[in-house]
């Protein structure tokens, strides 16, 4: 009798045991640890991928965004008022955009808010061959000149330029030629063509002669390009801008210390990468124009908000655009990465 009962005893624990290792069991199968998700986020450039934006193309090998925990999308545009327009309509979070393309756009009632610095130097030019005999705004006067767009801030810049010597763009013909666009030059379809620096290095390697080359920013010198939202966007994601614009800084330092490494991946990554030489010479362009004394002391991406408002004041002035801009109450610095 008292042997049956040793066994009851210790077959009911023996049940007790393995109904709890069973539980034990099923509950881990039915609450799996979760897996970290990556936040999406959208930019809109102002061109394809090009070796100047290298930094922005390469997350597949150097996860800049990626450790922020974001999946970053580039989207491409043909000039900065398409990217403008990619963000108004909701088709990306962050424009990749020319600051004459933004003054157009808040001229228009638009609500928005630049939060990043990309290239506080101005890198715009007009280059015309030197038998053109064309070396000053003046001289533009009854010319054909080829831009990228006529949503690109080579338009932009041109008109600056014109507004400079007192000519409208009425007293010349504006033609777009895309993003290479010194081949039209050096066939005579156009008298002159605006573009960047890194643009002109370009045209050089492809056997532009002797040129004369008028600067936009001997004349203003202003950003280049700058990141723009909406004022939505702003107030909504402001963690989710904060997180993209550290990566984007990590990126740029990345290609300032690095331009070698740079170069080799703008081979696989920028559609016009294919020569790594040449990546290299566009990197170290592009380099110039991401520091500026405002930059040395406050960091990558800081303004100079008088600069800026300069610019917004001359595009007024030479009647670009018809409203005063408050760049101070459009321009935010508080999502900015430290120093």
């Amino acid at each position: 009798m008292r042997f049956r009962l040793v066994c009851m005893v210790v077959l009911i624990g023996l049940l007790t045991l393995l109904t709890a290792c069973n539980q034990d069991s099923t509950l881990k199968k039915e609450t799996p640890p979760k897996e970290k998700t990556n936040e999406n986020i959208r930019v809109a450039s102002w061109s394809q991928p090009i070796t100047e934006q290298t930094n922005l193309l390469v997350d597949e090998e150097k996860h800049f965004f990626e450790e922020q925990g974001l999946n970053m999308t580039f989207i491409p545009g043909a000039g900065g008022g398409d990217a403008i327009k990619n963000i108004l309509s909701r088709k990306a979070d962050i424009a990749f955009t020319d600051p004459g393309s933004l003054f157009f756009a808040l001229d228009k009632g638009e609500k928005l808010r630049v939060i990043y610095n990309i290239y506080p130097q101005n890198v715009f030019n007009i280059v015309s061959l030197k038998e053109k005999n064309i070396t000053k705004p003046e001289d533009l006067k009854g010319k054909t000149i080829g831009v990228y767009s006529l949503s690109s801030g080579t338009r932009q810049n041109l008109l600056v330029l014109l507004h400079e010597a007192g000519l409208t763009e009425e007293d010349v013909k504006i033609v777009e030629t895309g993003l290479l666009n010194f081949a039209p030059l050096m066939q005579g379809q156009v008298d002159a063509t605006a573009a960047t620096d890194t643009g002109l290095y370009t045209g050089k390697q492809k056997g532009l002669g002797d040129v004369n080359v008028m600067e936009v920013k001997d004349y203003l010198n202003f950003p280049s390009d700058v990141f723009v939202v909406t004022e939505e966007t702003y107030q909504e994601k402001k963690e989710l801008l904060q997180k993209f614009l550290i990566g984007y800084k990590n990126s740029a330092e990345w290609m300032i210390e690095n331009p070698n490494e740079a170069a080799t991946l703008a081979v696989k990554h920028a559609i016009d990468g294919k020569a790594e030489e040449n990546n290299l010479e566009i990197i170290k362009i592009r380099k110039a124009s991401s520091v500026s004394p405002t930059t040395d002391e406050r960091g990558l991406g800081a303004f100079d908000r008088d600069v800026l408002q300069e610019a917004a004041d001359a595009y007024q002035r030479l009647g670009l655009i018809e409203n005063k801009l408050d760049i101070e109450g459009i321009v935010s610095e508080e999502l900015l990465p430290k120093k």
